[in-house]
């Protein structure tokens, strides 16, 4: 089968698609014939050696799909033909991929292939960052940095569709026509959106901040905060990981709220799909409908990962692996 494959660790332009075996199944996985898989900032990671998880040399790049089931071990829920989406961490951008079952999850009909291969990494983090972590009530107001991105998009999609006001932060007027396109209330620019936000709100705040950029924004979030307000800490793209006064949080009654889907739900099997049960009525509604900015095939799919360093996604690259 093609696979993309990292074989060494200097950056997204070295990787190669290659003609490699199929994976073997180990007991309890569902083998997928892969017909699309969503690319994520972890994938960058990888290629440059700096993701917590160090598989070793040389892999399959690759974290989240969707296809059709080929074989399904017995018990399980699924059989072959089944439309599904998977999560992998590594071995997504490949022909053929062998997931634990309780990784892949039921794919709507209506959900094409293309937008179920975005769903897994980006949406089931933020049904666990606005729900669980961070206690969202419909009628508060969420603001999100990165809003254009694959975090940002999953977020202003969820938050709306949970009844939340959504506050956007951009960098371009163009990211700014997008964000409203799927569904945030107002958007403010990243220079100078502490003060934005505080007119937007008439002075009160926003219930919940969305951070999946750190850096030195992360300051101005806490000040953005109405009272029992919630940052929650996604991850850092912008590069650098802020450090917190804490006497901020005390004299202001504000939570610092890390969220860290998958270290939560890696030894807890069955937990993802609890979280997928929670997006399925959204996805039927079409409340949810990740918007992909661009599918490549394979043979582009560094190109695809090389692009979200370059801050160059309005929503997702997709990989198309049968293209």
């Amino acid at each position: 089968m093609r696979a993309v494959r990292v074989n060494r660790t200097d950056g997204p332009e070295s990787v190669v698609v290659e003609d490699v075996a199929e994976p073997e199944p180990a007991a309890g996985d569902v083998v997928i014939d892969v017909e699309a898989a969503g690319v994520n900032f972890p994938d960058l990671l990888l290629t440059q050696d700096r993701y917590q998880y160090k598989p070793g040399l040389p892999f399959t790049l690759g974290g989240e799909l969707a296809g059709t089931v080929r074989h399904a071990p017995e018990g399980s829920e699924y059989v072959p033909g089944d439309r599904v989406a998977a999560i992998s961490t590594t071995g997504a951008f490949a022909e053929v991929a062998a997931v634990p079952a309780h990784d892949v999850f039921p794919l709507p009909g209506r959900v094409t292939f293309a937008a179920g291969s975005c769903l897994p990494m980006n949406y089931l983090t933020m049904t666990f960052g606005l729900l669980t972590r961070g206690g969202l009530k419909a009628g508060e107001t969420v603001l999100v940095h990165g809003a254009a991105g694959g975090i940002g998009t999953a977020t202003v999609q969820l938050a709306t569709a949970l009844g939340a006001r959504v506050i956007s932060v951009v960098s371009t007027a163009e990211k700014a026509e997008f964000v409203k396109s799927l569904g945030s209330c107002e958007t403010v620019r990243a220079e100078g959106f502490k003060d934005a936000v505080r007119e937007l709100t008439g002075g009160a705040g926003v219930d919940l901040v969305v951070d999946p950029v750190g850096g030195d924004r992360f300051t101005d979030s806490l000040r953005s905060l109405a009272p029992l307000g919630r940052v929650l800490v996604i991850g850092f793209t912008g590069g650098g990981i802020p450090t917190v006064k804490v006497n901020r949080l005390l004299l202001n009654n504000i939570d610092v709220r890390g969220v860290g889907w998958g270290a939560y739900a890696i030894p807890r099997p069955g937990y993802q799909r609890q979280e997928w049960d929670k997006l399925l009525p959204h996805l039927e509604s079409g409340a949810v409908d990740p918007p992909v900015c661009a599918t490549v095939p394979l043979t582009r799919a560094g190109e695809a990962v090389a692009g979200l360093g370059k801050r160059a996604a309005l929503g997702k690259f997709v990989v198309s692996v049968r293209a």
